[in-house]
């Protein structure tokens, strides 16, 4: 610095502050501010009266024009403010707005100490100038400076919390910022509002700001939301707050209420969303809707509605206080009316007021109070529902005081009725459990002594409701109010209420409550000192963005582990990698020209242009060229799926000529067998063609190796699974004959290892046995020949029901193949295994196995109990009965309770049933196979305790079942139990004896010494047993393992043999020589020196899984949990740490997870783990782990095992790959330690699990299903956690997982924690399966079926699972709509009330938030998909058109479908592989698809329509009936459309399928009667033109076609409504609109057609009226005349004349009919003439017609006796009885008159009998003269 600098700078010294600080030189000024910075760093006094000299002076020097100087101002600024107290906020609006207007934009540093100023600011509690100038900076026009002020005001909340910052202001802000057009700005304001959701909550933000978004801007803030956790707290206070700290520091511990006070200050109170939100006026849009007219209308419906729009309207969050004085005493005469659903929208009103006005509300609350009190008389569950709702808001939203209402709580408590005395008790009691201590102290004097009162009532509901407020009372404010009451009590009652207070929990020491504060004091501390990370950007809240870890406030706040910001900036670096662990085998659609893009200069261009040519020669050049330019690649893995769907393109599988399909087929041969990996894509491509290639003898060879090929290179097992369903459906014979042979070759090759068997024995029964072709018969009994070599005689048990004749052909095929088992080896193997094939290398374990859970029904299990004998014996032989049903192999579903059962008759006092039983469980333990060991839950322990019995023959039946046992599961198994039995001293010497026994024996068959050693020590303790017997059975059975193991073996298992035991063993063991080292390695073993312990244990045994099969039996606690000494341990363990620290983490060289995973039983619920599988995960420990890291996961010190994860979260980032490889064995320790209750333990697991799983994520790595069978169910059983945090983390975690692992998978697991009996895991599964419906729904819409479970718990008591199952359907209509009814199953009416009014209530709430309806999104999702299919359905239209030869005129098809084509356009996904979710949808595709796609549609509805019929009683079917006409209208209009692409040249397959659609349809009459008259006839039009149709008999199986048409008319006739049938035939008889028909050839004529038409429906209606007689009373007469009336009219009486010359068919069939008529109803065909105008003039021709028939008839004496007029059935049985031929025709007119005159009598029916009467004086004048007479007589009768 210049001298002349200095001088200045000196020379300004002198000058006062405000001088130099505004001086014009800048160097003086930045002088000037250093300074100042010092000088209020040294002032400790905050009154100093120097501050405000400074103050004013700042809002200049923030605005310096000088960078520099600015920044040492800012600096200047904070050491004043820190210096200075809340008397300096004066200043605080100036110089903020100086900050705002001229450093938010300036440099970063510049920035950021500006922040600092605005949070010392708020510091100073100068908090609404802090947001005054908040609200000014965002609406700056530069971006940059908006981003700053967000930030701040995110670190003011962040820091301070709610309670310093007010939301409120906050959230007014955020709209503006939501549309900013900076992204910065978005997303800071993304930001802020997440923050904001931490300290408020998601759905208050939600409720504000939402509403206000753009769509986009919510997808994205719901997806943020997901990672937000509520709790947050403050980490800064401030400055008043800070000065109390010192304070409180000096309290000592001894004062406990004020202590706890303190402490609770410390928690930050819940916001409350009433405040955040303006207040509504409802009162002038009261006025506008018409409510006071609506209140008084005479309709309740009107009333309702009136009252409705007030419900609607108050249920604001916060109403604007106004006079709603009219309003409640309209609403109090509304409570009374005489409608409930009035009463009931009434109530929820005055519910919804007091929750909107609050304390407003207190003067309409105390008015409307008794009325509500006495309105609790009603019993109606919606009513009480309403009241209990609507009174326990009046008290919580502070409408109501119990002080103030006490004169109606008393008239209430002496109402007459005792529903309202108890339910008003329990109101009150509520009342009090929610009211603070000091309300309590004013009330208990006035309400104790009602109380006492109410003791006394006659009713119990009365006596415990006031029981339970004097509880409530003693709970609140203790036992001293009621000490005096009490002393009136009798024993019993004190006793009583004792219990009362007692078990609630509520009676605490003043000691307890001082803990229990201190408590929560010290949590609080830890957590804010836990929580000092802050983040000062608002955009870093977001996902994507890396966390920005902050300086501590102040050293209060504690430190942050380094973990913690690692783990932050491991999620802001995550990556999303693509899962390539489950390979996609279903082939995505690609052109051909994308193909030869693709190809690129793979192959030639000439080869592919020659492949497309039309001549077979060019083609065939061009594919052999093809084949050597194949097999001259050298890497074909990278263009082998290409290659395939090239071939698959041109020449395709339609291609003609055999030399050239030979080609193909030997190219994709080659490509299959010499390529690494061929993809299953590729193999699903050509299976359908290959497949077809094998039907034909020319290319069979060529093919049916393609097959092995394919085979070879993606199993069998896949294979066979897709030629299934190709040869069930194909319509060759020879596709599934010659299928089924090359079957037959496929096991020869591969065996039956990687065929899943079940679907192959299905299908060989279902389809091959049941062929009508001899050649799939025989080759089908080929196949079951050539498994049973490999399967056995079982294989016979599948067959039973097969037809004898088979079952002879079958038995001579075992001969030729009797079994061969495991010796069988395969002659071909599998390149890639698929994890989910069969392993079984017996064959026996892949065959099926039946469920028998159906079968143990309660009332089986509970016979089992029956103290009847009999029938306690009858219920085992049940069992027996129900293994023999199932061929003795059963899987073990269901058997829980019946081993539960059994073990209970294994203590019967009955022998005999004793015997029976052990024999009954030997039979299912071989029914069961390996699985009962799991299953049986050790009833093992409970037979061998059978031993006990003196009886010889119980102890034989014991032996007999352990034979069975072993059998089914291996030895290894049962040595924990042996062992403990043979230390049972209750089994006695015989039974121990008969042990020993049967232990040699199946030790000497044994070859694997492992499991025989584990018998070692108990043997050796028997060898000196009292008994001899015992002793020598002994010595033998140590014999056998000596034999067996080998003296080396022995001697090294001698370690837990003591005293004359292993004096015993070493005798034996001197043969071998092997007495001295024994001696000597025992010796080592007592004095506690044991070199490398379990170095042995990973050694493999013979069968390559020793280290599973030698670790279980007797052990004891390995020496790293034995105690030691203190320091002298922990040394020792340190310093082998030490050493091990140069060593990897994990080994995972010899690491074989497929085998391990082999072994993992896959189920849904959750078992314990048992001691072998603890066993296995120690060994798996000690094989793949450091020395250090298993040896503290396997401690059995918390601390250890939270030092070793500690160890693997450092290791986590660095060794993913080896993570991954031993996944399976750390989740299986993770459920260990779920299953303990060590919360600290817990805790670090939960925080280290999601780090393992982003771990995984980040990779790209999908949990296996073997994987998640080992930790999903332990998850969900114990995401029921006692401690909210716990559950909190675990409900996190499962959604993680969710995501990580697939919806639709882990949705069975939770599915199966509905079931659990913990609570709370039930409610945690509930809000799951909502959450994976709102966020996963299309993942998991194949299982919403499953959504009856949760309907169902809407009938549990515990209230909250009710709410959660509540909340979790609301979810599924908010996402479903009106569908979700389809999924809930059958519900009480009760439980359908409760859940519509809770969708009732989310609609409105969806329609207030402006978020749709239900269901709309969906909806439009479907809509969009149809919108986008009406191309695709063009498109083939247009190729239709142009491959038909030939100008086809296209008929009109009288139908509504262009109507449906602009409400309801088609969409684009219909052409996708996958068919249709629902009924809908499928209606949707047959309307709108082309005919290919329509197939899919038909499908669904023709497997719907089955399931229906199939189960008439689930109202499936009422539900179809509704749609009956829309599917018959779309079927109909869709048969055009199929015949017409088919008669194009496409396949007929379409067209089947909407005849057979059609059939299924008309098979139901109830579906049938459902088709409107309209839709009938266009499809009886449609279906007649196709059987007139000449072209038919030349498609593809036309004459099938045809007699499929002739079926269905006749189907049609059978099962249509028969009126309706009538009346469509009669009109059809008129000339058909020209048109209807398509191009005539030349030799026909419009009129020759319109004839052939004629007799076809001629031929309809004679069917119809020969069944006439007997179906007569099940047609409308009136119509079927008004339709003959009509045809006669339009045809006139000149025409009829004319063509009565000619014989016309079709008016010769209307007067048959009319013939018919008449003398089937005589002269009561008059009564039936209502449709037809009797009095037109020229008279109806049809009233000709009838009376010349009757007088016809009448003089042949045909006519049938006839009821009354007008009647369609017989009203009695004299009715039905025959009237003799000679009555005349007045006998019968008086006859009808009586009939008349009778309903005339009766009320209901004497408008109908009026208008008869009416009817019958106009045919019959003469009649009057009748009527009077019978009037007479009645009249003479009267008199």
């Amino acid at each position: 610095m210049s001298t002349e600098d200095e001088k200045l700078l000196k020379e300004a010294k002198k000058l006062p502050w405000e001088d130099r600080l505004l001086h014009k030189n800048w160097k003086v000024r930045n002088d000037a501010n250093i300074d100042l910075t010092s000088l209020c760093d040294s002032i400790t006094d905050p009154k100093d009266p120097r501050f405000r000299d400074f103050g004013p002076i700042f809002r200049k020097t923030v605005a310096d024009s000088n960078a520099p100087v600015q920044e040492k101002a800012l600096d200047a600024l904070i050491a004043f403010l820190r210096a200075a107290d809340a008397d300096v906020g004066r200043y605080a609006k100036e110089v903020c707005d100086s900050i705002v207007a001229k450093c938010l934009t300036g440099r970063p540093k510049t920035v950021e100490k500006s922040q600092a100023i605005f949070l010392l600011w708020v510091e100073l509690e100068a908090t609404d100038v802090f947001l005054d100038s908040m609200e000014k900076a965002i609406k700056a026009k530069v971006a940059k400076a908006v981003v700053p002020a967000i930030d701040v005001m995110f670190q003011a909340l962040s820091e301070f919390g709610a309670k310093v910052v007010p939301p409120k202001r906050i959230l007014k802000m955020l709209p503006e910022l939501f549309d900013h057009q900076d992204q910065n700005v978005r997303a800071s304001s993304k930001g802020l509002t997440l923050e904001l959701c931490r300290w408020i909550g998601k759905d208050p933000v939600k409720s504000i700001l939402f509403e206000k978004m753009r769509d986009t801007m919510k997808k994205e803030l719901e997806a943020e939301l997901v990672n937000v956790t509520g709790g947050a707290k403050p980490t800064r206070k401030i400055r008043s707050e800070q000065d109390k700290e010192p304070e409180q520091e000096s309290v000592p511990e001894a004062v406990g209420p004020g202590q706890s006070e303190e402490a609770s200050t410390d928690i930050p109170q819940e916001i409350d969303e009433y405040e955040l939100v303006d207040p509504v006026d409802i009162l002038t849009p009261l006025e506008k809707s018409g409510f006071w007219e609506g209140v008084k209308a005479t309709k309740w419906s009107e009333r309702k509605e009136a009252v409705g729009e007030l419900t609607k309207l108050a249920s604001t969050k916060k109403i604007a206080p106004g006079d709603f004085n009219e309003v409640c005493r309209t609403l109090k005469k509304l409570i009374t009316d005489v409608n409930i659903a009035v009463a009931v929208e009434a109530i929820q009103a005055i519910g919804n007021l007091s929750r909107g006005l609050r304390n407003h509300f207190s003067g309409g609350s105390r008015f409307l109070l008794p009325i509500l009190l006495e309105k609790l008389k009603e019993k109606k569950p919606v009513l009480m529902e309403a009241l209990t709702q609507t009174l326990q808001s009046m008290h919580k939203a502070g409408c109501l005081n119990l002080v103030d209402v006490i004169e109606d709580v008393k008239t209430a408590v002496k109402n007459k009725v005792p529903l309202v005395r108890s339910l008003t008790l329990n109101w009150v009691t509520f009342c009090i459990e929610t009211s603070n201590k000091a309300v309590v102290l004013k009330l208990h004097k006035d309400y104790v002594p009602i109380c006492m009162e109410c003791l006394n009532d006659g009713t119990p509901e009365v006596r415990d409701a006031s029981f339970a407020v004097m509880a409530a009372i003693a709970k609140s404010v203790g036992m001293r109010p009621l000490e005096r009451s009490l002393e009136k009590l009798d024993e019993v009652r004190k006793k009583k209420l004792a219990e009362m207070i007692g078990g609630s929990g509520g009676g605490l020491l003043p000691g307890a409550s001082g803990s229990v504060s201190t408590a929560s004091g010290s949590l609080s501390s830890s957590e804010v000192a836990g929580s000092s990370l802050v983040r000062k950007s608002a955009a870093s809240m977001l996902s994507g963005k890396k966390s920005v870890q902050a300086a501590p406030v102040n050293k209060k706040s504690g430190s942050v582990k380094s973990g913690v910001s690692k783990k932050g900036d491991g999620v802001g670096q995550s990556k999303t990698l693509g899962s390539v662990e489950h390979e996609d085998v279903e082939p995505a659609d690609m052109s051909l020209e994308e193909i030869e893009t693709r190809l690129g200069s793979l192959l030639k261009e000439d080869t592919i242009s020659q492949l497309k040519s039309s001549v077979w020669k060019e083609r065939l050049e061009a594919i052999i060229s093809l084949k050597l330019e194949v097999e001259g690649l050298e890497d074909l893995d990278q263009s082998a799926e290409i290659l395939i769907r090239l071939l698959c393109a041109v020449p395709g599988w339609g291609e003609k000529n055999v030399q050239v399909q030979q080609q193909v087929i030997e190219v994709i041969t080659h490509v299959a067998s010499t390529v690494k990996k061929f993809p299953k894509r590729c193999v699903v491509l050509c299976i359908l063609g290959m497949s077809e290639r094998v039907a034909d003898i020319k290319t069979r060879v060529h093919a049916m190796k393609c097959l092995t090929t394919f085979s070879e290179a993606v199993g069998p097992g896949f294979i066979f699974e897709r030629l299934y369903k190709i040869m069930k459906e194909h319509k060759n014979p020879k596709v599934l004959s010659e299928g089924i042979t090359w079957m037959v070759t496929a096991v020869e090759d591969f065996g039956i290892l990687h065929i899943k068997l079940k679907d192959l024995i299905e299908f060989c029964k279902d389809t091959g046995l049941q062929s009508s072709t001899a050649a799939t018969r025989n080759a089908t009994i080929k196949l079951i020949g050539t498994l049973h070599k490999f399967v056995g005689p079982d294989l016979k048990g599948f067959l039973t029901d097969v037809k004898p004749a088979l079952l002879s052909a079958l038995d001579a095929e075992y001969e030729k193949n009797p079994f061969e088992g495991t010796s069988v080896a395969p002659k071909k193997t599998v390149k890639a295994l698929d994890s989910t094939l069969s392993t079984s290398t017996g064959g026996l374990d892949g065959l099926p196995r039946e469920d028998i859970s159906g079968k143990i029904t309660p009332t089986l299990l509970k016979n089992m109990s029956s103290p009847d004998w009999k029938i306690r014996m009858e219920s085992i032989e049940s069992v027996n009965k129900i293994l023999e049903e199932a061929n003795k192999r059963i899987q073990p579903t269901g058997t829980l309770e019946l081993f539960g059962a059994l073990r209970g008759r294994l203590y019967d006092s009955n022998k005999n049933l004793i015997m029976a039983t052990l024999a009954t469980v030997g039979g299912v333990a071989s029914a069961m196979g390996p699985m009962v060991e799991k299953a049986s839950k050790g009833i093992l322990s409970d037979i061998l305790k059978c031993l006990s019995d003196n009886k010889k023959h119980m102890r034989e039946c014991t032996m007999n079942t352990l034979d069975s046992w072993v059998a089914a599961v291996h030895l290894d198994k049962m040595v924990p139990y042996i062992t403990a039995a043979l230390a049972d001293t209750k089994i006695g010497a015989e039974g121990r004896k008969d042990l020993f026994d049967w232990l040699s024996k199946q030790i000497s068959g044994m070859s694997d010494a492992s499991d025989a050693v584990h018998l070692l020590k108990p043997t050796a303790s028997a060898l000196t047993d009292k008994s001899s017997e015992v002793r020598k059975a002994a010595e033998a059975c140590i014999g056998e393992i000596l034999r067996v193991c080998g003296p080396e073996t022995v001697t090294k298992n001698l370690k837990d043999i003591r005293g004359p035991a292993l004096a015993h063993v070493l005798e034996r063991l001197h043969p071998s020589g092997a007495i001295q080292e024994s001696f000597e390695s025992t010796k080592a073993v007592t004095t506690g020196v044991a070199s490398k312990p379990n170095s042995k244990i990973g050694k493999s045994g013979v069968n390559g899984h020793g280290d599973r099969l030698a670790k279980h039996g007797s052990r004891t606690i390995p020496s790293r949990v034995l105690p030691g000494k203190g320091s002298r341990q922990e040394s020792i363990v340190s310093v082998q740490d030490l050493a091990v620290q140069s060593q990897a983490l994990f080994n995972i060289k010899d690491s074989n997870k497929e085998d391990r995973e082999r072994l993992v039983v896959k189920r849904f619920k959750f078992e314990e783990p048992r001691l072998e599988q603890i066993q296995d995960l120690e060994n798996d420990f000690m094989r793949y782990l450091r020395e250090d890291l298993h040896r503290r996961l396997l401690s059995s010190d918390f601390k250890k095992h939270v030092d070793g994860i500690d160890l693997l979260q450092k290791a986590l980032p660095s060794n993913g790959k080896e993570v991954t490889e031993l996944l399976d064995i750390l989740l299986r320790w993770f459920v260990l330690r779920f299953c303990e209750s060590n919360t600290t333990c817990l805790l670090k697991v939960l925080e280290f699990l999601p780090e393992l799983f982003n771990m995984l994520k980040d990779e790209g790595y999908t949990l296996t299903e073997s994987e998640a069978a080992i930790f999903l169910p332990c998850l969900i059983e114990k995401s029921g956690h006692n401690i909210e945090k716990v559950r909190e983390k675990m409900r996190e975690l499962t959604k993680q997982i969710a995501r990580l692992y697939s919806a639709s998978k882990i949705f069975p697991y939770i599915l199966e924690g509905l079931r659990s009996k913990n609570n709370r895991t039930r409610i945690e599964c509930v809000d799951l399966v909502g959450f994976l419906i709102d966020h996963h729904g299309a993942e998991i819409s194949g299982h919403l079926k499953s959504l009856h479970l949760v309907a169902g718990l809407t009938s549990e008591r515990d209230g909250d699972i009710r709410k959660a199952a509540l909340s979790t359907l609301t979810i599924a209509y908010k996402n479903l709509g009106d569908d979700v009814w389809r999924y809930l199953g059958k519900l009480s009416d009760a439980q359908k009330s409760m859940i519509d009014e809770k969708f009732k209530l989310k609609a409105r709430d969806m329609d207030k938030r402006k978020e749709g309806k239900p269901g709309e999104a969906r909806a439009a999702l479907r809509r969009s998909v149809r919108d986008n299919g009406l191309d695709v359905a063009e498109q083939s239209g247009d190729v239709l058109s142009r491959s038909v030869s030939g100008p086809i005129m296209s008929r009109d098809t009288v139908s509504h479908s262009e109507l449906f084509m602009d409400r309801h356009p088609v969409s684009r996904s219909v052409a996708s592989p996958n068919a249709p979710t629902d009924w809908n949808e499928a209606l949707d595709i047959i309307s709108f698809g082309s005919p290919e796609q329509s197939v899919e549609g038909m499908k669904v509805v023709c497997h719907e329509l089955a399931q229906a019929m199939n189960d008439p009683e689930n109202g499936a079917m009422d539900d179809l009936v509704k749609d009956a006409d829309k599917l018959v209208l779309c079927l109909a209009t869709k048969v055009a459309t199929t015949f017409d692409f088919s008669l194009a040249g496409a396949s007929s397959r379409s067209c089947k399928y909407v005849l057979n659609t059609l059939m299924q349809s008309f098979q139901n009459k109830k579906l049938a009667h459902a088709v409107k008259e309209s839709t009938l006839h266009n499809l009886i039009t449609e279906l007649l033109l196709w059987l007139l149709d000449e072209r038919v008999p030349l498609m593809d199986d036309g004459s099938q076609l045809l007699k499929a048409l002739n079926v269905l008319m006749l189907k049609i006739l059978d099962n249509a409504e028969r009126t309706s049938s009538f009346v469509v035939l009669i009109n059809l008889l008129r000339p058909l609109d020209p048109s209807r028909w398509p191009s005539l050839p030349s030799t026909e004529t419009v009129a020759s057609r319109n004839q052939k038409f004629s007799d076809l429906v001629v031929k309809c209606l004679i069917k119809l009226t020969k069944v006439l007689q007997s179906t007569i009373y099940e047609v409308d007469l009136d119509r079927i005349l008004q339709g003959i009336h009509v045809y006669l009219q339009e045809l006139g009486m000149e025409e009829i004349r004319k063509r009565a010359g000619a014989d016309d068919k079709p008016l010769r069939m209307v007067k048959t009919v009319l013939h018919e008529l008449v003398k089937l109803r005589g002269t009561a065909i008059k009564g039936h003439l209502s449709m037809v105008p009797i009095d037109m003039e020229p008279q109806p021709i049809i009233l000709a017609y009838i009376d010349l028939n009757l007088q016809t008839l009448a003089a042949a004496r045909m006519l049938t006796p006839s009821g009354p007029v007008g009647q369609t059935h017989w009203g009695d049985s004299a009715n039905n009885s025959p009237s003799p031929a000679t009555h005349s025709s007045d006998a019968q007119l008086k006859q009808e008159l009586a009939a008349i005159f009778k309903k005339i009598g009766d009320k209901q029916t004497c408008t109908i009998g009026l208008y008869e009467l009416y009817r019958i004086t106009q045919l019959y004048p003469k009649v009057i003269a009748v009527i009077m007479g019978i009037a007479c007589s009645r009249w003479l009768i009267i008199f």
